[in-house]
């Protein structure tokens, strides 16, 4: 697709203009004497990959930013996220071959790496996460129709305070399934528009 290449590029050139100004400018993340954790949930839209449009579900995260981590290294932490993408499973009224599936879901949960910096009211960040796959597809076999796989993501977006320790985030994601299934790899990618509640970081 399309933005496979632009939506990343896009992202990154906000990560690198958002890190540019004057480290006195930086907020470092995470001075408050609450839990320094990050939690959320939205709702997602992903092109599963597999014959089929696009299709939507939910993501929930948490994110830890350990304090006792040298200040050259602030703004890393620790995500944990679980996403279900199963809604709109039938294929696209002007799918040629009409090859999706009425019965097509896909679920990950895992953990990685965060990395961001804060700046006023904005959150750049990337992203790299490990996860366990589920997918469930039809066959022409009656035994076979789920598998489970291993998935490398990696990912970037962008948080905006709303109000107070409430923040809106804009999340890209792309995945790399393992193997082949069915002959072919799938490499599965999307968004994720949801709101975080910043259990920790000072409000200005």
């Amino acid at each position: 697709m399309r933005f496979k290449l632009l939506v990343p590029t896009i992202l990154a050139v906000t990560f690198i203009f958002a890190a540019l100004p004057a480290s006195s400018q930086t907020v470092a993340p995470y001075q408050g004497k609450g839990v320094p954790i990050v939690i959320g949930i939205g709702p997602a839209s992903y092109n599963p990959d597999w014959g089929h449009g696009i299709m939507y579900g939910g993501s929930i995260w948490a994110d830890w930013y350990p304090r006792f981590l040298p200040s050259a290294l602030h703004g890393l932490g620790v995500e944990a996220e679980v996403r279900d993408i199963s809604l709109n499973r039938h294929p696209e009224p002007n799918q040629i071959p009409r090859s999706g599936q009425a019965n097509t879901k896909e679920d990950t949960g895992g953990g990685g790496i965060i990395y961001g910096r804060y700046y006023r009211n904005f959150h750049p960040y990337l992203k790299a996460v490990f996860s366990l796959g589920s997918v469930d597809f039809l066959t022409a076999s009656p035994t076979y129709s789920h598998d489970t796989r291993l998935v490398l993501a990696s990912g970037e977006g962008i948080e905006y305070r709303i109000y107070r320790t409430v923040w809106g985030r804009f999340d890209y994601e792309y995945q790399v399934w393992e193997g082949k299934l069915l002959g072919n790899y799938l490499t599965p990618e999307g968004f994720t528009a949801g709101i975080s509640l910043d259990l920790s970081h000072p409000v200005h």
